[in-house]
């Protein structure tokens, strides 16, 4: 320390000599906040275009809901039940099915919009106006692990970042003391974590998982997300002398992504301490709005803390947050039985988050999209059941530029293929972050020598269905 500053430490400084003496400091800071924005991966960029939704929020129906139960009204089902398919099957199907089978359910018209929905959602039914119905899905795969792996990924064959792995890493994240992608209970077969992992893209831009199936919502938190043993500038301390010595590897060693990705996940977690825990309670929500989502009734309770969850996040700044009511729409069998319980625990939480969303104005800011990795079968597995069908099912989207009350694409009479204007995974992709303001043609990330995208070579967007 020089002589002419220990002159100034002996004297009381004005506040002009204190600004004379410390301009040079304050450069400093400006310069090494601009450097660690710069270096952030998860600071937010730029789309491409202006976008029409900021932030998605993914509800996920593991198993394969039925599309002729649910959304895809198909009276000639009813009329022809019990009679054989009057036209070939699929090559490729996952067992032995039947005659064609009736839905146990009927189908009413709601809303504005005239959108046919079964008597399963009574409660979604009556936000029909708010919804757009993509009723020509197909996929490639009849496995739940590769029609998983695709819906997440893109690619049934192969490890690839996940859909919300490409959006953070083309948009990054609006709160800095939070991950930018998490996913709530997720489902831990059929990829696993491959469903909400990263792949090749740097590692910040992988989900973070709260909880995971089986642990009850009400149980699913960040761990360790608290210290009452150690004050936080002791923390700091500790992460700045364990950061350093990470940075020293990385000089030794050179590009290093695992090491990276570890020292970015420490100062994210620090910085988590501050913002999650409040995040997490949910008890700071009105009785009114708990009961909205369904928080009151044992059988809606799980489902909707996650719906409940989604928006706390999502309002926050969380750019993507997917939620999963995990593998329990697989009805082989006890179609009636299943297929209802399952409807149950989840119609009233997501008709209270749209409903939610709606009040708040964060609708018209977020994309919500409900879909599971497939459809099932119009003919019978069994005596009441449906078989795995890539070939036609349904997918809804809600807010973030999408058509409310609209309804795009068909399927055949019985409801076993897409037939008009089809929408591949691929396009549903395309058009989700077309939607976010980024080309799928121009997302893309080197590795191993070559281009990648979520689209890979394929994928047109859907501009029918955008206001």
């Amino acid at each position: 320390m020089n002589r002419h500053w220990n002159s100034y430490l002996n004297q009381t400084l004005s506040r002009r000599e204190l600004l004379k003496v410390s301009s040079t400091g304050f450069g400093s800071l400006a310069l090494a906040s601009m450097l660690q924005a710069s270096t952030d991966p998860m600071a937010v960029k730029a789309p491409h275009f202006k976008p029409r939704a900021k932030r998605v929020i993914f509800l996920f129906m593991h198993g394969g809901p039925s599309q002729v139960d649910t959304f895809d009204y198909k009276p000639l089902l009813k009329r022809d039940h019990g009679k054989p398919l009057p036209f070939a099957r699929p090559k490729v199907v996952s067992g032995e099915t039947f005659n064609l089978l009736q839905s146990p359910w009927q189908f009413k018209q709601y809303g504005q919009s005239g959108a046919w929905v079964s008597d399963l959602f009574p409660e979604i039914a009556k936000c029909v106006d708010d919804l757009c119905f993509i009723k020509s899905m197909w996929g490639s795969n009849s496995r739940h692990g590769g029609a998983l792996l695709e819906l997440h990924t893109g690619s049934d064959t192969f490890i690839r970042p996940s859909m919300g792995s490409w959006v953070t890493y083309g948009l990054g994240s609006e709160n800095s003391s939070m991950p930018g992608y998490l996913t709530i209970c997720p489902t831990q077969s059929h990829g696993g974590a491959n469903n909400f992992g990263s792949a090749f893209l740097p590692a910040p831009y992988a989900g973070t998982a709260i909880g995971s199936v089986g642990v009850p919502a009400r149980d699913a938190k960040i761990p360790f997300i608290t210290n009452t043993e150690t004050p936080r500038n002791i923390q700091r301390m500790e992460i700045d002398y364990s950061q350093g010595l990470n940075r020293k590897q990385l000089e030794l060693t050179g590009p290093d992504h695992a090491l990276e990705g570890r020292i970015e996940s420490f100062e994210l977690a620090f910085r988590m301490q501050a913002e999650a825990p409040e995040l997490q309670d949910l008890g700071q929500e009105s009785e009114a709005t708990r009961k909205m989502y369904g928080l009151d009734n044992p059988v809606t309770e799980d489902f909707g803390r996650q719906c409940l969850m989604a928006r706390r996040f999502s309002e926050k700044g969380v750019r993507f947050v997917q939620v999963s009511h995990t593998y329990k729409w697989d009805q082989h069998a006890n179609l009636r039985r299943d297929h209802e319980q399952n409807a149950a625990e989840v119609d009233k939480p997501i008709a209270g988050l749209l409903k939610d969303l709606k009040s708040r104005g964060l609708l018209e800011d977020t994309l919500v999209l409900w879909s599971g990795e497939f459809g099932r079968t119009p003919t019978a597995e069994g005596s009441d059941g449906r078989d795995h069908n890539p070939e036609a099912f349904t997918v809804w989207m809600a807010g973030g530029g999408v058509k409310p009350g609209f309804s795009y694409g068909a399927t055949d009479d019985y409801g076993y293929y897409s037939v008009v204007n089809k929408v591949h995974f691929h396009d549903l992709h395309a058009t989700i972050l077309h939607l976010l303001g980024m080309d799928h043609k121009k997302l893309t990330y080197r590795f191993a020598g070559r281009d990648f995208r979520l689209t890979d070579v394929h994928g047109n967007v859907v501009h029918d269905i955008m206001v």
